[in-house]
């Protein structure tokens, strides 16, 4: 066999004028040698045997080696260079639209750690021939512009320290009040009026954040938009999503037709899934964000699941899928902003994530439009002041330590080695003493003391000398303080003011929502619930050559159609 980098059996080819190494003149009788090993040992003889140097072959070790590296370096040039082609084709995907500051600031905890919001909104616009194609309505008027309604709401909140999450489905129906808004690019504008809160993306993405930032009272950080091509991208990219019905389902508007059971749903089926409004529950969109919440709930236990990100081409088809579809705040602008809030989601477990949709109660001037509802407020609150719906009281989950441990602003002080001064600036006697016993017990100083505050107090507050921040931090861990609650001083130490909003207990309580009634009537779930079905609808929301059925019966007229996942 030939060696590419030597000549015939590994010897090295030399020209017929060349010199074997170690030869020392012309050989006796003007003859010559042929090469090789036969050559070395003629020139040995000649020289007296043991004093002359043997012949070596070319070292092609060496030689190996330069052409080896030359080759590294080219294919090190080449990836870095593709790598680099991927990273600004990919960020040349995304469209990203500013939110001057309409979803409000949120403030950090005692660590310095912040809370995540982002707004999804799922567009109805049919802005592209491909949106026209699956979502239909542009036979008469074409490609539209604008930016259509918000026909899926979200509020995703991740919570400060990673270890929980919730979305929020807000029902398009529902009525609020918009607020003045002009939207940047198109320079539609509104001075604000009472309508369904979906309208509000008709003035751009940052008056559909300030609406939900106003009826809510959440901080919204950023938001994500996504139109009907975008979800079958997603889809794809994938490699489908596994959902369940629980019976035989025809939609005729969305046009999704499944049989009972288990499918994978990819493309225009994943789309004709989530638009379904009239195939479950009672026929409207509250009967639809639950079917959306299975939807993406399956999709997060995939996004999770090993095979999924280990696999470079679905990372890369999933990558390219995800900017080309998304159209984002310019806070999450980049591959590397979106990669970092990839990996904030991922600590947080399936289980910790809860999914529910705001409660609403019927409008009374409307039949067809829905308002506010009870519990609601305590929905908002618990997002807002950042309570997780996965642990019994509400607080921050267990699972916070096994998740996540963000760096603290500035280092973490012992108990031990803090004295606290606690003041009582309530009507309440021996408030001042709870909290220092408290204190006390959980291993702070013996020197931390009480006193009657200066004045009363509507407001706790933990004020703190200068350099004494990590020991503010440190006692507002203990007692369940919030940021919020923390300013620095000129004094020195630290000093706890106990107000009126924490009138009993060795904690400071929640000034949060009721998180049992956040999740009542607000069909609660979580991602790692992998047996909830959706329920097929019992009501006739569905017709068939225009006769009224139910899903279920649409599907058995329409037995020559094939289903979606066919």
């Amino acid at each position: 066999m030939t060696d590419p980098w030597d000549g015939p059996g590994g010897q090295a080819t030399r020209s017929r004028t060349d010199r074997v190494p170690g030869q020392r003149g012309a050989l006796p009788d003007g003859t010559r040698p042929t090469g090789g090993r036969a050559a070395a040992r003629q020139a040995a003889k000649s020289h007296g045997g043991r004093g002359a140097r043997r012949a070596r072959p070319v070292g092609r070790g060496k030689r190996f080696l330069k052409v080896f590296g030359l080759v590294t370096a080219v294919m090190v040039l080449v990836t870095a260079g593709a790598g680099w082609w991927f990273y600004e084709h990919l960020n040349g995907n995304i469209n990203s639209v500013s939110l001057d500051g309409k979803g409000g600031t949120e403030k950090a905890d005692a660590f310095g750690r912040t809370p995540i919001n982002i707004l999804v909104i799922g567009s109805d616009g049919r802005t592209s021939a491909a949106d026209c194609k699956l979502g239909g309505g542009c036979r008469t008027t074409g490609v539209q512009t604008g930016n259509g309604n918000a026909d899926v709401e979200m509020v995703v909140h991740i919570s400060a320290d990673r270890s929980n999450a919730t979305v929020m489905s807000i029902p398009r129906d529902t009525m609020v009040n918009v607020p003045a808004c002009k939207d940047a690019k198109s320079g539609e504008s509104t001075s604000g009026y009472y309508g369904q809160v979906n309208s509000a993306l008709q003035y751009g993405p940052a008056c559909q954040v300030s609406t939900i930032h106003q009826l809510t009272g959440i901080t919204i950080d950023h938001f994500v938009k996504l139109d009907f091509s975008g979800v079958v991208k997603m889809s794809d990219a994938v490699g489908g999503v596994s959902v369940c019905v629980n019976g035989n389902v025809y939609d005729t508007y969305s046009h999704l037709k499944l049989s009972k059971g288990t499918h994978t749903l990819k493309g225009e089926a994943a789309l004709e899934f989530v638009r379904s409004r009239h195939g479950f529950g009672d026929g409207s969109d509250l009967g639809r964000t639950v079917s959306q919440h299975i939807f993406l709930s399956a999709m997060i236990r995939k996004f999770k699941s090993a095979g999924t990100l280990t696999d470079p081409t679905a990372v890369y088809s999933l990558a390219d899928a995800a900017t080309k579809a998304l159209t984002v705040d310019d806070g999450l602008g980049t591959v590397k902003k979106l990669i970092s809030l990839a990996a904030d989601v991922n600590k947080v477990p399936t289980k910790r994530m809860t999914f529910t949709t705001m409660q609403t109660a019927p409008d009374p001037t409307n039949s067809n439009r829905v308002v506010v509802g009870a519990g609601a407020k305590d929905l908002f609150a618990t997002m807002a002041n950042d309570q997780s719906l996965t642990t019994s009281s509400g607080k921050k989950s267990s699972a916070a330590s096994a998740t996540a441990k963000p760096t603290p602003t500035v280092a973490a002080v012992p108990a031990a080695q803090i004295a606290v001064t606690v003041e009582n600036g309530t009507d309440v006697t021996g408030r001042a003493s709870v909290v220092a016993n408290s204190l006390i017990s959980q291993g702070f100083s013996t020197g931390t003391s009480t006193a009657n505050a200066p004045t009363s107090a509507t407001s706790t507050t933990l004020t703190y000398g200068s350099g004494d921040k990590g020991e503010a931090q440190t006692v507002a861990k203990a007692l369940d303080i919030p940021s919020s609650h923390i300013k620095s001083g000129s004094g020195s130490g630290v000093v706890l003011v106990i107000g009126s909003d924490w009138t009993s207990g060795s904690s400071y309580p929640a000034s949060s929502g009721d998180t049992k009634a956040a999740v009542s009537n607000a069909n609660a779930s979580t991602a790692s619930d992998t047996k909830t079905c959706a329920k097929v609808s019992q009501y006739k929301t569905v017709s068939l050559n225009g006769v009224p059925m139910t899903p279920g019966q649409a599907y058995a007229a329409a037995s020559s159609k094939p289903d979606s996942d066919k």
